[in-house]
């Protein structure tokens, strides 16, 4: 029994460490301008950060194979997935006036380290403080949107100034302090996985719209704002 827990630790680690595989060839996409190959690599990695973190836990591998660090490297494979990849494709793409892309990729390269670095980055009640580098998330809706460039700049450069502001944003896969009801928890669960399938959706559709998965798509963004904004002003109290 105690080996076959060690052998579900070692396939978790396994399975994190594959999102940086899964991440280098969405690089691989984004250098032969196969973009939309890239987004859904970018997406694929995000799966990948959402189940090995359920699955860690479950498993509980910090006692199972303690001699990894499993939040190090998770943490190694985000900063690679959520913010190296996604400033490479902002520098490579015409989302961004041409001699603001290096400038932007650098700007967010910053924030992500500092964001990344805190002690505190993600909170003793599970929110993540500042944005939480969600840049391969806006490389897609700045990538679907066609906006104009100096547009997506100002928001890149607001974003990148909220990682820096100490707002508590939802952590999606850990829900323990957003409310005390289970019903309310699970609900945002699956609003969440709602979000990932209709904003699949938007992708596979592409370049073509659906007004239906737009709706979805930005309802539930506008949901996760007003839900960690009010999560900072009113912290849930413990039991």
């Amino acid at each position: 029994m105690k080996n076959m827990r060690r052998c579900l630790g070692w396939s978790i680690h396994a399975l994190t460490a594959s999102g940086a595989f899964v991440g280098l060839l969405a690089l691989l996409a984004i250098y032969q301008h196969d973009l939309l190959m890239a987004l859904w690599l970018m997406g694929a990695a995000i799966v990948i950060d959402a189940i090995d973190g359920v699955l860690a836990r479950a498993v509980k591998v910090k006692l199972v194979t303690p001699e990894v660090d499993g939040a190090l490297l998770d943490n190694i494979v985000d900063f690679f997935n959520y913010a190296l990849v996604p400033a490479f494709f902002l520098l490579v793409t015409p989302i961004l006036p041409d001699h603001w892309r290096a400038p932007a990729a650098l700007m967010i390269v910053f924030a992500s380290a500092y964001q990344f670095t805190q002690i505190d980055a993600k909170t003793s009640d599970h929110f993540f403080k500042g944005f939480p580098s969600y840049w391969n998330i806006i490389v897609f809706y700045l990538f679907f949107w066609q906006m104009e460039t100096w547009v997506n700049l100002i928001i890149l450069f607001a974003l990148a100034i909220l990682s820096f502001i100490p707002i508590k944003y939802v952590y999606p896969s850990r829900l323990d302090y957003l409310t005390h009801n289970p019903l309310l928890r699970a609900a945002m669960l699956l609003a969440t996985l709602l979000w990932g399938m209709t904003t699949a959706g938007l992708l596979w559709v592409y370049p073509h719209s659906n007004n239906i998965l737009v709706s979805i798509s930005m309802g539930y963004l506008i949901l996760y704002a007003i839900i960690s904004l009010y999560r900072t002003k009113v912290p849930l109290p413990k039991h």
